[in-house]
C-alpha cells in the first residue's frame, strides 16, 4: 500500500489535475510558486512520485505526466465529486422535466449532452428487466419481405425490431399471425417472449396461417433477441479525435473500429450495482489508452449500463458527478 506525505499529495494532485486540463508534461518550475517549495525539491518530489510508480517521464520533456497508477491513486484517495454549473444542470433538467418522453429516451438524450459538455463518448446500453409485460404487438409492412414489428409494454417502453420474410407472404397473414401473437404473449415478461414463441405460438400456429413456417421463423428470429442483446446508444464517437492522445492515424483507425464492434460495445455492461465505477486503462477491456466511467441504472422497469469513454486524462472529479447526477434524477 502506498503512503504519501502531504506535500506529496498535493504535488501529484496538482501534477494530475493540470495534465488533465493542459495535456502538456508538468516541469517542476511552474509548481514552486503554489506549493512554495524550491525546484530542487519539488523535483526531488517528484522523482519519489516516480520511483513508487505513480508519474512517468515523456520523451519529449523532462516534466512528469500521471501514470496509470498515479491516476488511480488520485481517484481513490485524492479526488472530490465537482459540483455541477447552473449551465450543466440546467440542460440536464430541461431533458427530465419533458414529460413526453419516455425514461429508455430521456437516458439517451441526458448521456447525448453529457457528451456534449465533457467531449468524451457516451454510450447507454439499455436493457428491459422481466418487470417490462408486453401489452401490444403492431407491424408496420415496409417494402416487399420487410416489415417492423414495434413492442409495447405497460411501462411504455417500446422496441423495434425488423422483420424479414424469406418469401412474399400475403398482408392478411401477416396480420392474422400478429393477432394470433398478440392473444398468447399479452402480460408476458419481455424478455420471456422468445420461449412464449416456441412454447406457445408454434404448436397453434399452422392450423390458421397458411405461410406459417415463414412467418414463424420471421418473427422469432426478430425477437429472440430481447435478453441477449442490449440496445446500444454510442454518442460523440468523433469527440475522441479530439484529444491529442490519438493523433496518430492508426490509433484512430483501431478505437474507431472499436466504436463499431457492437461485441466490444456490450462489454462495457456494468455488473456492480453500486455507485459510479471508474477503469482505468488496463482495468478495462476496451482499450488501454482509456478511461472509462460507468454505472448501472434501474428505473420503472428499465435497467442497462451508462457510461463515458475518453482519455486517460479525463476530468474523472466532473464526470462522477455528472453519472450520478442522471442516475439520482432520472424518473424524478
Amino acid at each position: 500500500m502506498i503512503l504519501l506525505n502531504n506535500r506529496q499529495t498535493e504535488l501529484l494532485k496538482l501534477i494530475v489535475e493540470e495534465y488533465i486540463r493542459t495535456a502538456h508534461p508538468i516541469g517542476s518550475k511552474s509548481l514552486c510558486e503554489t506549493l512554495n517549495c524550491s525546484s530542487a525539491t519539488i523535483r526531488n518530489e517528484m522523482s519519489n512520485l516516480e520511483d513508487l510508480g505513480l508519474l512517468e517521464k515523456t520523451h519529449t520533456s523532462s516534466g512528469r505526466i500521471p501514470s496509470e497508477r498515479g491516476y488511480r491513486y488520485y481517484v481513490d484517495n485524492i479526488m472530490k465529486p465537482k459540483e455541477l454549473t447552473g449551465d450543466d444542470m440546467l440542460k440536464l433538467q430541461t431533458i427530465f422535466r419533458n414529460n413526453s418522453l419516455m425514461i429508455s429516451d430521456t437516458i439517451i438524450k441526458s448521456m447525448e449532452i453529457i457528451s456534449e459538455l465533457t467531449n468524451y463518448t457516451s454510450i447507454v446500453l439499455g436493457k428491459s428487466s422481466d418487470e417490462n409485460l408486453v401489452t401490444k404487438v403492431e407491424v408496420v409492412p415496409l417494402e416487399e419481405n420487410r416489415a417492423l414489428a414495434i413492442v409495447i409494454t405497460d411501462k411504455g417502453h417500446i422496441e423495434h425490431r425488423n422483420i424479414v420474410l424469406k418469401e412474399k407472404v400475403e398482408v392478411s397473414e401477416i396480420k392474422q399471425t400478429v393477432d394470433l401473437i398478440n392473444k398468447l404473449i399479452v402480460g408476458t415478461p419481455i424478455n420471456e417472449v422468445s420461449v412464449k414463441l416456441e412454447y406457445d405460438v408454434k404448436p397453434i400456429i399452422s392450423q390458421y396461417i397458411k405461410q406459417h413456417e415463414v412467418l414463424y421463423n420471421a418473427f422469432y428470429n426478430a425477437f429472440s433477441d430481447f435478453t441477449s442483446k442490449p440496445d446500444i446508444k454510442v454518442s460523440g464517437t468523433k469527440n475522441i479525435l479530439m484529444q491529442p492522445e490519438f493523433d496518430d492515424a492508426t490509433r484512430i483507425r483501431e478505437i474507431m473500429s472499436k466504436f463499431e464492434d457492437k461485441e466490444m460495445i456490450e462489454r462495457i455492461e456494468e455488473d456492480e450495482e453500486n455507485g459510479v465505477n471508474i477503469y482505468i486503462g488496463s482495468e478495462n477491456d476496451f482499450d488501454d489508452d482509456v478511461a472509462i466511467i460507468k454505472t448501472k441504472y434501474s428505473i420503472n422497469g428499465e435497467e442497462g449500463t451508462i457510461a463515458l469513454i475518453g482519455p486517460k486524462r479525463m476530468e474523472y472529479d466532473r464526470v462522477t458527478t455528472l453519472l450520478n447526477y442522471i442516475k439520482e434524477n432520472i424518473g424524478k
